[in-house]
């Protein structure tokens, strides 16, 4: 079967079906509404209550449904394996956690300006690149540029190169390696292997208070539908059907007067981008950052979430993200000896009886000559 029958090409159809538009609205009022309502006004004896684990832990896989949706622009789209994005997760982390432990103050346990790690290396004053950090919107701005300098260069000499395939996934999981291993060291200035934790506030709010975590969890779910929203603009565009051009044959594409340089380096830098702002929003919601995120198996933990839910579909990361969290959880907690046997065993189950991931898979049943009613053939996942 060829690439193009695997993963439908966007067609002329409009942005979101009905159905689609209402899940989408559906799902707003959810982390919006719904939720910090069950949180926050539900008195805690009601069968119907939140607890702050439950919202902490739900935040944490939206999280990680941000970073599954970049994961499938690049993978899934385009065609390219990125074993890397665990390190653009991690750098929107730490340039926000730096934001955090400015506003922690004389809180800590020394009562420093700095930093207890900086005050127990026996370090006087900021680095330079401390600079500005006390300030919110400086942070953000570092959220959005730190991984996406970082991606454009990377990805500029990478696929001017023309390096592809599996030497590009390889280079890729080497360069999260070799910051994992810079960000361990202590005198970088970034906590070393404890990173960054102990927050206590972000806009002069107490990150432990249960209305801030509220609005933590609704700010990620919000960021969750506008991923969604402008993966679904960016596939239906002409720049989306180069992409997918690009996934399907790379040499067509350039044969046909294409130079994919750019459009490659577009997504990658807005992929990158895309896991960069999860990553400020995973940390005050966890509560820590350290360089353990930039390592090489959850970069490919990352791609297995993509695989599980079905690449080249706009649900399917969110499906495979939430699937895979979710029995992470579940094992780490009951069976933790046997969690990463189970993540094994999911992924060689799914390469071999499901390659087009859990909504791949319906999407070709509904897909089918044999499926019946109006939508069948019509693919909206």
């Amino acid at each position: 079967m060829s690439a193009a029958a695997a993963f439908p090409v966007p067609g002329d159809e409009s942005l979101f079906s009905g159905r689609g538009w209402t899940a989408l609205v559906a799902f707003v009022i959810a982390v919006t509404v719904v939720v910090p309502v069950l949180f926050l006004a539900v008195p805690e004896t009601s069968p119907l209550h939140l607890s702050a684990y439950a919202v902490t832990l739900a935040g944490k896989i939206l999280c990680y449904c941000c970073v599954a949706v970049a994961m499938n622009l690049i993978w899934g789209y385009t065609g390219i394996l990125s074993l890397g994005h665990g390190l653009f997760f991690a750098l929107g982390g730490y340039a926000f956690g730096m934001y955090l432990m400015r506003m922690i103050g004389r809180e800590g346990q020394y009562q420093s300006d700095l930093p207890d790690f900086m005050v127990f290396l026996d370090w006087k004053a900021y680095p330079w690149y401390w600079s500005f950090t006390d300030h919110f919107w400086y942070a953000a701005a570092l959220v959005v540029i730190a991984p996406a300098v970082l991606a454009f260069v990377f990805g500029f000499f990478a696929f001017r190169s023309r390096i592809r395939g599996v030497y590009f996934s390889i280079i890729t999981q080497a360069l999260t390696f070799a910051f994992m291993l810079l960000f361990f060291r202590n005198d970088t200035g970034f906590g070393g292997n404890n990173g960054f934790t102990d927050f206590k506030r972000i806009l002069g709010y107490r990150i432990s208070d249960p209305a801030t975590r509220a609005a933590l969890f609704a700010a990620t779910g919000l960021f969750l539908a506008g991923c969604l929203v402008l993966t679904r603009a960016l596939v239906r565009s002409r720049t989306g059907r180069i992409l997918t051009a690009i996934r399907d044959s790379e040499g067509r594409l350039m044969f046909s007067g294409y130079n994919p340089l750019w459009y490659k380096l577009f997504v990658w830098t807005l992929s990158a981008v895309l896991c960069g702002i999860a990553g400020a929003l995973y940390v005050p919601q966890v509560g820590i950052i350290n360089p353990s995120e930039m390592s090489p198996a959850n970069s490919i933990e990352i791609a297995i979430w993509v695989a599980v839910g079905g690449r080249g579909t706009l649900i399917g990361p969110l499906v495979g993200a939430g699937l895979v969290n979710g029995a992470k959880s579940f094992f780490t907690q009951t069976f933790p000896e046997y969690w990463l046997f189970f993540l094994g065993a999911l992924f060689i189950a799914v390469t071999l009886f499901l390659p087009r991931g859990v909504v791949g898979w319906f999407v070709a049943r509904r897909a089918a000559p044999g499926a019946q009613g109006p939508e069948a053939g019509k693919v909206t996942a």
